[in-house]
């Protein structure tokens, strides 16, 4: 069995290969595809020779910060297009991976480039009868490259590591924290459940907690910034919802087994 994999060298993507590589003969398509001016050309070739099985869309650019509209557009919608019209015109199922940041902020819309990109590309995937999975806040191992997109849990390790001072925002943010192993099981149950199922699907713990939940079971002190520096269009609020969940689909892992596992890993 033949699976194509975009963004193996990130973290959701390296996660998922590493499940599958030892059974399945796996196809990398990775961010250098696009160093190449022919890319659109190289990528349906790649899709259309592969007589892959399914196709896991799960590379993008992830930096929600990223202003560069045509960068933003070209990895995160251009791309998923082409994608999604090779999948569809050879029957190939695809998953594509997409993100909670399309529920916006307070205003119920998407506060960032990333997320209109994000929301955009789900929306033509679905259409041509692809699945859209919601990630929430994923965390765990393999996120080490990230940067300032990495989980807190992550970036707050470093910073104790390296003996720096460790501040949160104010005002009591929630996110829902999903482990990435959850998310691998997500993926391979939209496939193994693709003639089923249809549409977006949240991909999350079901649970709002803090930043400072997490640092506790971490064992990571921690302070506070000003107001003033929380980012315009940031998100307070995050949960999934359990009736947004694909059908027989549930996470195995709550905030507590989940960082205590990604603490002992990093340690």
């Amino acid at each position: 069995m033949r699976i194509i994999i975009t963004g193996t060298k990130g973290f959701i993507g390296g996660n998922l290969k590493k499940r599958l590589q030892s059974d399945f003969d796996i196809i990398d398509i990775n961010e250098d595809i696009f160093d190449n001016p022919d890319w659109k050309e190289e990528l349906e070739s790649i899709i259309i020779k592969s007589e892959a099985s399914v196709f896991f869309h799960i590379g993008a650019c992830a930096n929600t910060l990223e202003s560069d509209v045509n960068y933003m557009m070209t990895r995160n919608f251009e791309s998923t297009k082409i994608i999604s019209d090779v999948c569809r015109d050879k029957n190939i199922p695809l998953i594509f991976s997409s993100s909670a940041a399309v529920y916006g902020d307070y205003s119920g819309s998407p506060a960032n480039i990333y997320a209109w990109s994000k929301l955009a590309a789900e929306s033509y995937v679905i259409k041509n009868w692809g699945v859209a999975l919601r990630y929430f806040n994923v965390y765990g191992p393999g996120e080490e490259n990230k940067g300032k997109m990495a989980s807190v849990a992550y970036q707050m390790w470093v910073k104790k590591k390296r003996g720096e001072k460790i501040n949160l925002f104010p005002l009591n943010p929630r996110r829902d924290f999903v482990y990435v192993d959850d998310v691998v099981d997500a993926n391979l149950h939209a496939y193994s459940n693709y003639n089923i199922i249809s549409g977006w699907f949240d991909v999350g713990s079901g649970e709002a907690r803090t930043f400072e939940e997490v640092l506790d079971i971490m064992d990571i002190d921690y302070e506070y910034t000003s107001k003033s520096d929380i980012p315009k269009g940031y998100q307070f609020y995050t949960r999934s919802q359990s009736k947004n969940w694909m059908p027989m689909w549930s996470p195995k892992f709550d905030l507590m087994r989940g960082v205590i596992k990604y603490r002992n890993y990093l340690n």
